[in-house]
């Protein structure tokens, strides 16, 4: 009785604080847009790089200081029931609806935030730019206000929402595989996930220092290497860091019982380091590859731009083909970081890497929300009709956010690839916990049939999932396309060069609240229902086979559509920089409309679907996790059906 309800109020806690990290991060966003456009008319880059930094730097610090806090004092208020080591496995067990919490509004951020912002950006930019030859957020075009609000609201609230969600279940699986830690290690070893989460905090704090005080940037192209460096600078440091801690917090050993089978391990402060530092280089390491598929400054994105000279076609293909090709280094990488920290640390190890990749979150997120920030500062500086040279140097920075962007949806899918297979690894450890060994105590066996089965399902969801989310993006842009069009029809002198009358604003911004609302609920309801009815009427066993293979078809597709979206954006941006005489013609060419294309098609690829990709993996297993005890309850783990 009391676990229930301890367990809804984590969920209720994770919730609050997902919403209140995303609402606090669109505030900020909103502030500093305006701050970061005045900024830019200054004279220098130091001013309004610094500006648009520092409103992300808000953002990254309130949302992890909140998440930890939150956990900490949940766990904090826990104990006074569960005072004993003994009882610990129940404290960690009510955690993980902290988790659930920030995941399922995560979904619903993610998914509703991404249809809002591309529908209005796929609509203003097809009817906008492609047919009338208006540039991007002209205010005569009626979608350009629903454009940049879609920003905020999918850029900053979704991403922040989702990569909370990661950092609150990672450290609830830790939590769960690691309970039996407490019995021999003591409160500090079992809280020791928490610990690195929050030493990340102060290495983001002092590395922050080195973009806007020690290293400033002075010219355009210190932009991106700013931002770079500020990655790699943390994940330097947070080697030594988490050393230092794992000494002081984690006896010289400590007990961890085995995910699988009956064995024993006595683990080490540097074996937990070594699988919390895979993580943390992993991350760097899939964030470089990502910006070496994504910037223009490299050859992918410039044969895709190349590719244009042949129409929109060729840039579809080359595109696509980036994609795939992308998602090669990352899962290489993935493998050997689950392989050497499971070897290591045995699941526990895994649940920690996945902590190492998120343990420079507040970074992640400081260079993910500077993105739309300078967005919309360009946006600002269009619309007032500034100096065309501001629209220049905020394009120049959002350029690089928009690398940097794709870096960061790089770091969200890696971290949510180790975490989907932590909380695995917690949901086969609490199904032992609830049979006494009786299911699951020598692992998973694939190979027998309803495992197998569903294997096959589960690696279905996330296309399933991804065409739902691809189609509402079209429905939504196409209810736009055709008010944007109405608007331009019935308002002719909108089009002129100083029109004498206003678009209709809001009606665009109806379309793409009234499409967030509507089409996210399917996408959502699948993730949500699809673990809960599989556990109930097929059983656990089926159960473990859909977590598997959506984890598998998640990564591989995640990686690929947001790297294809991430592409085909920047070799618009790399064309729209060519002058007319260069052998790329520049803006306003048949070329650039090529472009163009291939970049509104991209939009849902990387921030819609993509990215929400991420949730699905998380959120199905997290679901599992906190339902283990009711699955187990119906026939002994074997569903209403007993088929196995």
């Amino acid at each position: 009785m009391h676990r229930g309800a301890f367990t809804a109020i984590s969920f209720l806690l994770g919730a609050l604080t997902s919403m209140a990290s995303g609402y606090l991060g669109m505030k900020v966003a909103v502030f500093s847009n305006v701050r970061t456009t005045v900024s830019a008319q200054k004279p220098g880059w130091t001013a309004c790089f610094n500006t648009a930094f520092r409103a992300g730097a808000v953002m990254g610090f309130a949302l992890c200081g909140l998440g930890i806090i939150m956990l900490y004092v949940t766990m904090l208020a826990y104990r006074v029931h569960y005072p004993s080591p003994d009882q610990w496995v129940h404290l960690t067990e009510c955690i993980t609806g902290y988790g659930l919490g920030g995941s399922v509004i995560a979904m619903f951020g993610r998914v509703g935030g991404g249809i809002y912002t591309k529908a209005a950006d796929v609509g203003a930019d097809l009817v906008g730019k492609v047919v009338h030859g208006i540039p991007e957020d002209d205010p005569r075009n009626p979608a350009t206000i629903a454009d940049n609000v879609g920003d905020n609201v999918g850029d900053v609230a979704g991403m922040g929402s989702d990569l909370f969600g990661s950092f609150a279940e990672s450290t609830c699986a830790a939590l769960v595989i690691g309970s039996s830690i407490g019995v021999t290690g003591g409160w500090d070893a079992m809280v020791f996930p928490v610990i690195v989460s929050a030493v990340g905090i102060f290495v983001c704090l002092l590395s922050s220092f080195i973009a806007t005080d020690l290293k400033t940037v002075k010219a355009e192209n210190e932009v991106e290497s700013a931002l770079k460096i500020q990655l790699i600078a943390t994940t330097i440091l947070m080697v030594p860091a988490v050393y230092f801690v794992s000494i002081v917090y984690l006896p010289s050993s400590f007990d961890l019982q085995a995910t699988v089978g009956d064995a024993v391990f006595t683990l080490h402060p540097w074996e937990a380091t070594t699988c919390v530092a895979m993580g943390t280089v992993g991350g760097l390491i899939i964030g470089l590859v990502t910006e070496y598929y994504t910037s223009h400054s490299y050859s992918p994105v410039r044969e895709v731009a190349n590719s244009c000279k042949t129409g929109a076609a060729t840039n579809m293909i080359y595109g696509i083909a980036l994609g795939y090709k992308s998602a090669i280094i990352p899962v290489l990488v993935l493998s050997v970081v689950v392989y050497g920290s499971f070897t290591m640390c045995d699941m526990y190890g895994v649940a920690l890497a996945a902590i190492g990749f998120l343990a420079n979150l507040a970074t992640g997120l400081t260079i993910d929300v500077y993105g739309p920030v300078c967005d919309n500062a360009g946006g600002i500086a269009e619309m007032a009709e500034l100096d065309p040279s501001v629209r220049e140097k905020t394009d120049a920075l959002d350029a690089a956010g928009n690398t940097t962007a794709a870096i960061g949806k790089g770091f969200a899918i890696g971290s949510a690839a180790l975490v989907s297979l932590a909380l695995f690894g917690a949901f086969v450890t609490r199904i032992r916990h609830a049979s006494n060994d009786a299911l699951f105590a020598n692992g998973v066996n694939m190979l027998e049939p309803l495992t197998f089965a569903f294997l096959i399902i589960g690696g279905m969801i996330p296309f399933a999932f991804a065409a739902m989310t691809m189609k509402s993006v079209g429905l939504a842009a196409m209810e736009m396309v055709m008010e944007v069009q109405r608007q331009f029809d019935e308002k002719p002198h909108l089009l002129d060069a100083n029109p004498t009358e206003r678009p209709d604003y809001d009606a665009c911004i109806a379309i793409s609240t009234k499409a967030s609302l509507k089409e996210m609920v399917p996408p959502g309801a699948m993730v949500i229902f699809t673990p809960l009815l599989t556990g109930i009427f097929f059983g656990v066993t089926a159960v473990s086979g859909l977590l598997v293979g959506a984890l598998v078809a998640s990564v591989q597709l995640a990686i690929s559509m947001s790297n294809s979206g991430g592409a085909w954006d920047n070799a618009k941006k790399y064309i729209e920089k060519q002058s007319p005489d260069s052998e790329l013609k520049g803006k306003g060419s048949d070329i650039h409309k090529a472009a163009v294309v291939g970049d509104t098609v991209g939009d849902p690829f990387k921030d819609t679907s993509g990215p929400a990709l991420n949730i699905v993996m998380k959120l199905m297993a997290v679901l599992s996790l906190v339902f283990a005890d009711t699955f187990f309850a119906v026939n002994g783990g074997g569903g209403v059906f007993n088929l196995s």
